[in-house]
């Protein structure tokens, strides 16, 4: 049972934050600072703690920054890597900021092993390798890294880095229509810090991606992106029961199968 101060609490709390989150949307802008935490505390007749769990909840979800020694201020919004084969370019437009990319590197090289595993090929096979500083809005928010099989494209680089390496693909009959992505955090290294110009935080999330057009790979990426600037958006479903196939015995007879380990009836 809940006891009544708990859920009043908890009411406060909510209320704190609902406050918040309405000034961000209808009158604060991108930098403003949040009224102070004494301010809050008088408005609302709460303690410091249940403000600062508000302002910490809406920290988490990116609507807010903290800067050391100067306050807490209104974040800029965060772009969202959903589960879509979609490329930086696209997903920035959808969010209404403007995408750019400065090239790193262009060239062609031998793919070390790692790289030609991802691309089905063999080692030492030419591949296109373009790393790129993507940016939204001229706000650094991620160091790409792409591997193209020549083979496929031989003149993908010749009239320099396209703006879109899959509408590039798409123009040669190479139209990406699937791909599979691991996703991992980690901290940045200096040099990411460096380029991505984050100051405070060094949570980064890194992605390693292969694109494929049809059952060929046509191209291999790894991403590092800014952890205070992107969130992980994963669609789910109602859980349902696994099928398992029934298996026969020796003698013929059928009897229902072993359920994988870690799965539940």
């Amino acid at each position: 049972m809940v006891r009544d101060g708990a859920r009043s609490g908890e009411h406060k709390y909510l209320a704190v934050r609902a406050f918040l989150a309405d000034l961000v949307t209808s009158e604060l802008a991108v930098g403003d600072a949040i009224p102070s935490e004494r301010s809050l505390t008088e408005k609302f007749g709460v303690s410091r703690m249940t403000v600062r769990q508000a302002i910490d909840a809406l920290v988490t979800e990116g609507v807010l920054e903290r800067a050391q020694g100067r306050g807490t201020f209104v974040a800029p919004p965060r772009a969202d890597v959903g589960m879509r084969l979609t490329t930086f370019g696209e997903e920035a437009r959808r969010l209404g900021l403007t995408p750019g990319a400065t090239v790193l590197r262009s060239e062609q090289r031998p793919a070390p092993a790692a790289v030609a595993e991802a691309l089905d090929r063999e080692v030492g096979t030419p591949v296109h390798h373009v790393v790129r500083l993507r940016t939204a809005d001229g706000t650094p928010m991620s160091v790409e890294e792409s591997w193209v099989p020549v083979d496929l494209a031989p003149d993908l680089l010749d009239d320099g880095v396209p703006e879109s390496l899959h509408a590039a693909l798409r123009e040669r009959g190479l139209d990406p229509t699937w791909g599979e992505e691991v996703i991992t955090a980690a901290d940045a290294t200096p040099e990411e810090l460096e380029a991505l110009q984050m100051r405070g935080s060094r949570a980064v999330m890194r992605t390693v991606r292969r694109t494929f057009g049809g059952d060929a790979a046509v191209m291999f990426t790894r991403a590092t992106y800014r952890g205070d600037r992107y969130s992980v958006v994963v669609p789910l479903r109602e859980a349902r029961p696994t099928p398992v196939p029934r298996t026969r015995t020796a003698d013929g007879d059928a009897r229902p199968g072993r359920i994988p380990e870690g799965s539940s009836r």
